[in-house]
């Protein structure tokens, strides 16, 4: 079977599981391993985590994806776990932006061996890295197992793997150099000791593999990382494969670490193909053990078109996707699809918030989806996007999230700032007036309006940390008629005659009476009025009574708004 999960025949009618990517791949797990006749009383996933720099989006996107398909194969009944690998016996390659310069004496050395940059929070560079992925991972609920390498290495779990490949040197260093066309392992042994006097990875080249004492000699001379030359110290002597006392190259790890942990899919990027070739073949023909099914994603990308980059700075991390937005619609972003290069920034948390409240109005019917296939695959992704623990307490109350910004850019010196949102959204009555009702934790009655009204508040806590951090006033593009431009001069001048009776109260009633007239004069419907209208406020198709709204912004800033389209 191919290894391209692409190949797959995804166009089939046949709607497999709950609709979803991750079910599709889950089924070509199950067939394949039943066609391998390999024991399937619990399936392996797996993840590399990176620890050489500040993890970001893209990186936790490897492990959520393969703990989704974890999500399918448990929903097909199999027993399946994510194990969360963690390459920190990698040597730091170069100093990631905005890091100590002090790190420039760390250069080669493995990354659990070098002091945290940050303090004393973690013992090491390597753990501190991991640990924020970990971190990220945790808060979005994630559930999987964590190795990190240099336990694995140490505890000797790699041994039968690293002596069966360093026996097979010469046979290996062929077909590198056949598939990929790289002739280094010709020479050396893909075996990187740590140099015991000067404790650098990648300079210490391993000449003759000891199978007897299951040890490889060394001489620390020189090596490279990318075009640059790194010198050894001079040293010579002797390495344990059984102690940590080195990692193995790349091109051969991968396929030691998914015999040794019983892996059975592992995805990759496009940027590894040629090692994950090598390991494929190496996990087939050296360790006699069927590899892993992968599957390639695409990288993600800034808005500008550039790669997000540990070592560049221009990273999004889950740290900070989650002081704006919820766990959930972190990972709708994650699970909604996998094909296809993928442009993120944080300002697409608002449309993210509002697609996540789409999806579960679909799952609970509250929309309709005339196409079956894809309403399937809508509450598909909404089950997979909360874990197959689908919350039926809380009343789905759904506040668009711009309108929660818009709130709080109303309120930013406020002290009861929450408060004020919160009451206006009871004005507009978006929010039923049940909430605005204080109920005791332990009332069992009102358990579904306690819920809701706190995920209410969080929401409303995180969209004013987004107003104040990044709204920026943002200009619809808008293509408008003649009519409709003409429709908006006429409400422009509607609005001065308020000015001066915002306090009254049958001014916002009064107002939407006009522009109800005004619509009707015009001969369109005044739902497609205040479509528009909502466009230019809220970038949004609809919202909430429009005439209380538009007081409450503010009339000549909602003028000022307008004129932008003029």
């Amino acid at each position: 079977m191919s290894q391209n999960w692409c190949r797959y025949k995804m166009a089939t009618e046949k709607i497999i599981g709950r609709g979803t990517w991750l079910d599709k791949v889950a089924d070509i797990i199950i067939e394949r391993e039943k066609k391998n006749n390999r024991n399937m009383d619990l399936i392996n996933v797996e993840s590399g985590l990176g620890a050489s720099g500040i993890p970001h989006i893209g990186s936790m996107g490897d492990a959520v994806r393969a703990y989704g398909i974890s999500l399918a194969l448990q929903n097909r009944g199999y027993d399946s776990k994510l194990i969360a690998y963690s390459d920190d016996m990698d040597g730091l390659r170069k100093i990631p932006a905005g890091f100590p310069k002090w790190l420039s004496n760390y250069i080669a050395v493995p990354v659990s061996n070098i002091p945290d940059p940050f303090g004393d929070c973690h013992e090491s560079y390597g753990a501190h890295m991991s640990g924020l992925l970990l971190e990220g991972l945790n808060l979005s609920g994630i559930n999987y197992q964590f190795k990190s390498a240099r336990d694995v290495y140490k505890s000797g779990l790699l041994t039968n793997q690293i002596h069966a490949i360093l026996k097979n040197s010469q046979k290996l260093g062929k077909k590198i150099a056949q598939l990929v066309g790289q002739k280094k392992y010709n020479n050396v042994l893909p075996f990187f000791p740590i140099c015991e006097k000067c404790g650098k990875l990648y300079v210490a080249n391993a000449e003759t593999y000891l199978e007897r004492e299951k040890k490889v000699t060394y001489s620390c001379n020189v090596g490279r990382i990318g075009n640059k030359e790194i010198l050894g110290c001079g040293h010579k002597g002797e390495a344990s494969i059984s102690l940590g006392h080195g990692k193995l190259a790349w091109k051969v790890e991968f396929a030691a670490r998914w015999s040794a942990l019983d892996i059975r899919f592992e995805a990759y990027g496009k940027d590894i193909m040629d090692s994950v070739r090598v390991n494929d073949w190496v996990c087939e023909e050296i360790l006699e053990f069927p590899h892993p099914l992968h599957m390639k994603y695409e990288m993600f990308l800034d808005k500008g078109g550039k790669k997000i980059s540990k070592s560049s700075g221009n990273v999004i991390t889950p740290q900070m996707w989650l002081q704006y937005g919820t766990p959930e619609s972190l990972l709708l972003l994650l699970f909604k699809r996998i094909v296809g290069t993928r442009h993120v920034s944080l300002e697409d948390i608002p449309a993210l918030m509002d697609e996540f409240d789409f999806y579960e109005d679909v799952y609970f019917d509250k929309i309709k989806e005339s196409n079956s296939a894809k309403m399937t695959k809508i509450k598909g992704i909404y089950e997979y996007v909360n874990h197959l623990k689908i919350d039926t307490l809380s009343l789905k109350i759904h506040v668009p999230y711009r309108i929660l910004v818009q709130q709080a850019s109303l309120f930013i010196n406020d002290s009861d700032r929450y408060d004020k949102i919160f009451n206006r959204l009871l004005k507009y009555g978006i929010i039923p007036k049940s909430f605005d009702t204080t109920f005791e934790e332990t009332d069992e009655s009102k358990k579904t309006i306690i819920e809701s009204k706190k995920k209410l508040l969080e929401k409303i806590k995180l969209a004013t940390k987004w107003a104040d951090d990044l709204a920026y006033e943002e200009k619809i593009e808008l293509d408008l008629g003649e009519i409709q431009k003409e429709m908006l001069l006429e409400l422009i001048a509607e609005l001065e005659k308020f000015k001066g009776k915002e306090h009254l109260e049958d001014s916002p009633k009064n107002l939407q009476s006009r522009i109800f007239e005004i619509a009707r004069n015009k001969g369109m419907e005044p739902k497609n009025f205040f479509k528009i209208l909502y466009n230019i406020l809220i970038n949004a198709d609809k919202g909430p009574r429009i005439g209380n709204y538009i007081m409450d912004l503010g009339l000549e800033r909602v003028s000022d708004m307008i004129k932008q389209h003029l």
